[in-house]
């Protein structure tokens, strides 16, 4: 089939149909037509009070509300419960649209608000029971106190909802009333728990790797995948925690200490599904579709979500006290994910506890990243292995295990579908977790073709994948929030971080203790130990020995303090060396590959040096920092290479001096990426099966599937099918490594490209490079002109920010409606300064560092903030995106503290009273 030929599935269509349908409403709402009704008071009808005295119920005393010039509250109290009661008022009075979304995601109900193209994706979130596992866990884990706290929560909420419904809440629940005569719920306080499961949903590790892997057995060798997934450089990229490790004696871990005893765990596990191959590549092509279509709310699926942390010793500081960095890279979208808020007792004492300020997440108490005034902490994803994929063995009575046939465990559930008929559907579960594969039709006829052999058993009915996940296991994640809160030094950092079970995160940490201060490392998590199998590779279900047996007990996990060398990076990369005589357990194999940590570990050493200090502003500009890894590796070869083509020529002399840092006017780095993403392509992307290729991507292959073809006689049209945020080679800093280790060889077989129309056959890697940049002058002279002194980087890697759910398809004047950009941008992937895009389907930005922060320990006044966006979720607030331009030229916003501070920065004052 022609690459642009094929129609819209169905889903899509009914999504779309209702999204136009709300989006025509919503240009009514905005003033563009239908009389006077809807005027701009209509708009405006739901934006918050933020002076005067409002009445709200069930508060003990007072609570002041004081926004500054950008909108962002911070709130004072006399206790806890009003703390947090006043929290969910006014999370709720900016953005509630955002929180009603949130909730009808994490329970599977988005078909209640958007209709019947949403149902596949309620069944998915249905089947992995997310709400279910939050009732769970605030009935039967979490503290008394902080169920207080979330039932004091959603009281605040539902105070703001009283009385409220259509425009009142916002232009987008207008929209929705009139079409559905839509109403929200009472808030409650397993919808605030629940969030915390799709926060783990999308930092849920190598999942997406297991499946990619899978796939490519299809078409490359073990080897060759092997290649594709070098292991991580610990000789050039440092983890973490440099040495340490359990001892034997104590079962501690002592990251200063002898490095403990034990092994990397397991083998991994594809002898045992020899046979099962075209059965379970069918499964997980199906899984993968499914899993693009699941609202992203952190990160596009499979695009390596980052983040950057790092904290100094006051020891190497200008302060003479710690200065900490966070900037978590998520997906963009609008409002941003995070909202900033102080929450402060006008007294700290036992019955009002807290004096903290951060980033929260609105529909959650709370504050997640940010300090209170004795310590600093940051996160950033650790990518610990906390999921498996398992084949199932399933027969009409069950699914097979250890030789016997166990009935599924399963439950009925209804989706209710705005505007048509409620659809049921049945979960069925094994005791490695919920059949995932259930949840697509494709699978009907796996089982009939599905060929077995080797030690998978006999043929029954087919095959089934299932999902082993921590996060479906209740724990105890909120009281961790709290704790973090509350805390006043490392002993209770590393308390809270005990109970921070999933999502598996990198907390660094900093206070203001002595004369310089401390910091400190503590990597948390239910991370499970495997005693067959590595976690690379879905696993047979059918045999117990691949079953999970314990996990990583809490006081073995690797943490650190004051290290002598006074600083901690944590990027994504490693976070210990495994092996015999370093730390006993694998945590994952799929560790981001240590760009970013290298490079701000590099920045820091070249700062500190000879006693130099690092400033507030040093961190600022790290955070900033636009260097490309890979165009140092690559430029000086690129730039040797022979071009007759005079227009080719012009473009090759861009790299000649340039400094590989990606700003946004730079046509060096516009040509270079180009340049990049063509080498991807022709050297591993159009090898790659077309279930990894993204959508449109046709190829001519050979008939076996084995690979492009040469004689033009053997081919025939294949096209990919993967989303594009998800498509391979994403250019991430895998690639990076791929690459690295590829260099010297310049006859690898990766180097081999087919024959064209216009170009001859590849057989050397500089044969291929002179084809990439020939391929990359033509595509930019299509994109940025012909003239090479009007190219520059930032016109093609721009960002949009979308409204992430009506905002996200539809007509063009949608963009206009709730929708804001472009802005141009500088970085790039794997960059300290992480403005994602995906190689494989363009440049535009696909993740960003989503906010920005600098904790001065010294001073708390003097630390310094920014927002993706604003505060505010109402599309014409001036606070909808009023950080924005700020955010986008690398600023930051001052970030008060003190009460005296708060006062002088302070705007309005909202009283609530009891």
């Amino acid at each position: 089939m022609p690459a642009n030929e094929s129609a819209p599935s169905a889903k899509k269509k009914g999504r779309r149909a209702r999204l136009i349908v709300l989006l025509l409403v919503l240009a009514l709402l905005a003033g563009l037509g239908y009389g006077a009704y809807w005027t701009v008071d209509s708009v405006r009808a739901s934006y918050p009070e933020t002076t005067g005295e409002i009445r709200l119920k069930g508060l003990a005393g007072r609570v002041e509300v004081k926004r500054d010039a950008h909108g962002i509250p911070q709130l004072y109290a006399d206790s806890d419960d009003d703390l947090f009661r006043a929290q969910g008022y006014v999370h709720a009075q900016d953005r509630f649209w955002e929180m009603d979304v949130r909730r009808h995601m994490t329970s599977g109900r988005l078909s209640e608000m958007f209709g019947s193209g949403q149902v596949e994706t309620d069944a998915f979130l249905r089947t992995l029971g997310w709400r279910r596992v939050a009732e769970t866990e605030y009935n039967t884990k979490l503290s008394p106190q902080t169920k207080k706290y979330l039932q004091a929560y959603a009281d605040g909420v539902n105070a703001w909802l009283k009385g409220r419904s259509g425009k009142d809440l916002s232009v987008e629940h207008a929209a929705l009333k009139l079409t559905e005569d839509y109403a929200p719920e009472q808030w409650t306080p397993v919808d605030s728990v629940a969030w915390l499961k799709a926060m783990a949903w999308d930092l849920r590790g190598n999942m997406q790797d297991e499946i990619d892997r899978s796939l490519m057995s299809s078409r490359l060798t073990k080897a060759q995948i092997d290649e594709l997934y070098p292991p991580y450089p610990f000789d050039r990229n440092r983890p973490i925690v440099t040495g340490g490790g359990v001892d034997s004696a104590t079962g501690k871990y002592d990251p200063q200490g002898a490095s403990g005893s034990g092994s990397s765990s397991g083998n991994g596990s594809g002898s045992s599904l020899r046979g099962a191959g075209q059965g379970l590549r069918t499964q997980l092509t199906a899984l993968s579709e499914t899993l693009d279509e699941i609202p992203a709310i952190l990160g596009p699926n499979g695009s390596g979500i980052g983040s950057n942390s790092w904290v100094v010793s006051g020891r190497h500081t200008t302060t003479g006290k710690p200065l900490l960095a966070n900037d978590p890279h998520l997906a963009p979208q609008l409002p941003s994910v995070w909202y900033q808020m102080g929450l402060h007792c006008r007294t700290v004492s036992a019955s009002c506890q807290y004096d903290v300020a951060g980033f929260t997440f609105s529909g959650m108490p709370g504050v997640v990243i940010g300090h209170n005034q004795d310590i600093a902490w940051g996160m950033t994803n650790l990518g610990a292995d906390v999921t498996d994929l398992y084949l199932e063995q399933v027969r009409p009575e069950g699914y097979v295990y250890d030789g016997k046939t166990l009935p599924f465990t399963t439950r009925e559930e209804v989706i209710k579908v705005a505007g048509g008929a409620s659809k049921k559907i049945t979960v069925r579960t094994t005791n490695n977790g919920p059949l995932v594969s259930d949840r697509s039709d494709e699978l009907a006829t796996v089982g009939e073709r599905a060929p077995v052999a080797g030690s998978a058993p006999d043929r029954g009915t087919g095959y089934a994948v299932a999902l082993r996940w921590t996060a479906l296991d209740p724990g105890r994640s909120m009281d961790a929030v709290f704790k973090l809160n509350r805390a006043g030094d490392f002993k209770e950092f590393r308390a809270a971080a005990r109970d921070f079970e999933v999502p598996s995160q990198n907390l660094i940490y900093a206070d203001n203790k002595g004369a310089t201060g401390n910091i400190g490392y503590q990597a948390p998590g239910r991370i499970p130990v495997r005693t067959t199998g590595d976690g690379r590779m879905p696993a047979p279900g059918w045999d117990s020995k691949y079953a999970w047996k314990k996990f990583v007990p809490q006081d073995e996990l690797p943490w650190d303090y004051n290290p002598k060398r006074g600083f901690i990076v944590t990027a994504n990369q490693a976070v210990v060396q495994s092996g015999e005589d370093k730390y006993p357990y694998t945590l994952t194999t799929d560790w981001g590959y240590g760009a970013r940590s290298q490079r701000i570990n590099d920045l820091i050493e070249a700062k500190i040096k000879d006693g130099g200090k690092v400033s507030t502003d040093d961190m600022r500009t790290m955070q900033t920092d636009n260097s490309s890894e890979i165009a140092t590796l690559l430029t000086p070869i690129l730039s040797k290479i022979q071009i007759d083509d005079p227009d080719v020529r012009e473009a090759q002399r861009l790299l000649e001096g340039w400094n590989y840092t990606q700003e946004p006017d730079s046509a060096a780095a516009a040509y270079f990426n180009a340049v990049w993403r063509n080498i991807l392509q022709l050297a591993f992307g159009d090898k790659l099966p077309k279930e990894l290729r993204i959508e449109g991507r046709c190829l001519n292959v050979r008939a076996d599937a084995s690979g492009p073809a040469d004689d033009l006689s053997e081919l025939v049209r294949e096209c990919g099918q993967r989303d594009e945020d998800s498509a391979q080679p994403d250019g991430g800093d895998r690639w990076f490594e791929v690459v690295r280790k590829l260099i010297k060889d310049e006859k690898s077989a990766w180097w081999h490209s087919p024959a064209t129309r216009l170009d001859p056959a590849t057989t050397t890697r500089d044969q291929l490079f002179a084809r990439a940049m020939k391929d990359a002058r033509w595509e930019l002279t299509a994109k940025l002109g012909k003239d090479t002194g009007t190219w520059s980087w930032g016109r093609l890697h721009r960002l949009t920010l979308k409204n992430q759910t009506i905002g996200t398809e539809g007509p063009g004047f949608m963009q206009w409606l709730l929708n804001r950009g472009p802005w141009n941008l500088g970085g790039g992937e794997a960059t300290v300064n992480a403005t994602g895009w995906n190689a494989a389907s363009g440049y535009s930005v696909t993740w960003v560092p989503s906010m920005r922060m600098v904790v001065n320990l010294n001073d708390l006044d003097k630390s310094r903030w920014i927002n993706l966006t604003g505060a505010s979720g109402h599309a014409y607030n001036s606070h909808y995106t009023d950080q924005t331009d700020l955010w986008a030229k690398g600023e930051l916003l001052d970030w008060a503290f003190s009460k005296d501070a708060v006062d002088k920065a302070t705007e309005d004052t909202l009283v609530l009273k009891p």
